[in-house]
C-alpha cells in the first residue's frame, strides 16, 4: 500500500489571490510539489511495470532465446558436415566456415559448449576462451584508461553489475581518501565559515520538519483517544507520520496535515518567507532522492535489455521492447529452421550460398555499462 493513498488527490499548492499574487518562493514551492508528484507517479509506474515485464521475459522470451541458441548450434554443426560433402567448392567452404564461426560465437556468448568451442577452433585456429579473455582484458584496459583507476584482477568483465560495483567501490574509496586528506589539512577561515553556515542551515531544515511532525503527533497521539475505532485509525496515521519523519519527508507530513484538515490553502499562503525557503530546500532534496531512485531503475533496465548507455526510456517502453524482442526471436527461429532444411540438401545449399555476401569482420566495440 502506498504511504499516502488517501492523500494522493489532495492539492498541496499555494493559490494566488487577486490582492496578493504569488511570490517567487511560493511559485518555487508549487513547482517543486508538482515535480515531486510527477516523479512519484513515474516511480510507481516503474515499480508496477518491472515485475510484469520480468514475468513476461521469463515465461515468453527466455524460452525463445534458448530455442534460438539451440538452433544456431545445430546449424553450425550442419554447415560443418556440409563442408565435407563432395561437390562443395572451396569458395563455398569459405562461406560456410565464416558462417560457422559467426554461429558458434553467438552460441558461446550465450552459454558454454565444449563441442562448439572445438568447432570454433577448427575454423579459426584459435581458442575461444583465450580470445574471450583477451577481449575482456582489452575492455578492462580501456575502462581503466577512461576512468583513471585500477579495477583489480578479480573483476568479472562479463557482468555489467560486477563492473559497476567495482567502479562504484573505487569512486567511494577515492572520495574517502580525498575527504581524509581534506580533514588532515587545516581549513581556511572561509571553509570553516561555509561549513558552519551549512550546519546551521541543516539544523533549521531539521527543525522545520520537526515542527510539522510535532503538530501531527500532538493531534494523532492514540493514547488520548477513548474510542477504540478512532484510536486504531490514529495509530495507523501515527505510524505513517513516524515513517515520514524518519525519512525527512516534508511533503508526506504536509499531506497528512492537509488530510486531517490541520492546514489549508490559507495556512500555506501565510507561511513566512524564511519558513517557505526552508521548505523549498527540503523539497529539493526529496526531488533529488526521487530522481536518483528513478535513474537507478532506468540504469538497471538499460543493462537488462542490453541498450546503449544513456538511452532515454520510459516504463511503457519496456512492454514495447519486450514485444519487439519476442517478434524478432520468433522470426529468427523460423529463419534458422528454414536454413537447417536447406543445409540438408546440397543442391539447395549451393544455390543459397550464391546469395550470401560475406562482410569483413569489424573490430570489437565495447559499450560502457554506465
Amino acid at each position: 500500500m502506498d504511504l499516502f493513498d488517501d492523500a494522493r488527490n489532495l492539492p498541496i499548492q499555494i493559490e494566488a489571490r487577486a490582492s496578493a499574487p504569488l511570490s517567487k518562493e511560493q511559485k518555487s514551492f508549487n513547482s517543486l510539489i508538482r515535480k515531486i508528484e510527477a516523479r512519484r507517479a513515474e516511480l510507481a509506474e516503474w515499480q508496477a511495470t518491472r515485475p510484469l515485464v520480468a514475468q513476461t521475459y521469463t515465461r515468453d522470451l527466455l524460452p525463445l532465446q534458448e530455442q534460438c541458441t539451440e538452433l544456431q548450434g545445430r546449424l553450425a554443426m550442419a554447415y560443418d558436415a556440409a563442408c565435407e560433402r563432395k561437390g562443395v567448392t572451396r569458395g563455398e567452404r569459405n562461406k560456410l566456415a565464416a558462417l560457422i564461426v559467426e554461429l558458434t560465437e553467438a552460441v558461446l556468448e550465450f552459454r558454454a559448449d565444449d563441442t562448439l568451442k572445438q568447432l570454433f577452433a577448427k575454423y579459426t585456429q584459435a581458442d575461444f576462451d583465450e580470445q574471450e579473455a583477451e577481449r575482456q582484458g582489452d575492455m578492462k584496459a580501456m575502462l581503466e584508461d577512461v576512468l583513471g583507476m585500477h579495477l583489480g584482477d578479480d573483476i568479472d568483465m562479463t557482468s555489467p553489475e560486477d563492473i559497476l560495483k567495482q567502479v562504484e567501490a573505487q569512486f567511494h574509496a577515492q572520495r574517502e581518501a580525498q575527504q581524509a586528506a581534506a580533514s588532515r589539512r587545516k581549513k581556511s577561515r572561509r571553509e570553516e565559515e561555509r561549513e558552519a553556515k551549512l550546519e546551521a542551515e541543516q539544523k533549521q531544515l531539521s527543525q522545520s520538519i520537526r515542527e510539522v511532525f510535532r503538530k501531527l503527533a500532538s493531534a494523532l497521539h492514540p493514547d488520548r483517544e477513548p474510542d477504540p475505532a478512532e484510536r486504531a485509525r490514529k495509530t495507523a496515521l501515527m505510524q505513517r507520520a513516524n515513517t515520514a519523519y524518519e525519512n525527512g519527508n516534508l511533503l508526506q507530513l504536509l499531506e497528512l496535515q492537509l488530510e486531517l484538515e490541520h492546514i489549508d490553502q490559507a495556512h500555506l499562503a501565510s507561511l513566512a518567507p524564511e519558513r517557505l525557503k526552508h521548505y523549498i530546500k527540503i523539497l529539493k532534496g526529496q526531488l533529488g532522492d526521487l530522481d536518483a531512485e528513478i535513474q537507478t531503475i532506468e540504469h538497471s533496465v538499460i543493462m537488462d535489455f542490453g541498450l546503449p548507455p544513456y538511452t532515454a526510456i520510459r516504463p511503457k517502453d519496456l512492454h514495447l521492447m519486450l514485444a519487439h524482442d519476442i517478434r524478432n526471436c520468433t522470426g529468427q527461429i523460423a529463419a534458422l529452421q528454414q536454413r537447417l532444411a536447406v543445409a540438408a540438401d546440397t543442391r539447395e545449399l549451393k544455390a543459397w550460398l550464391k546469395t550470401v555476401r560475406l562482410t569483413r569482420r569489424r573490430a570489437p566495440h565495447f559499450d560502457l555499462p554506465f
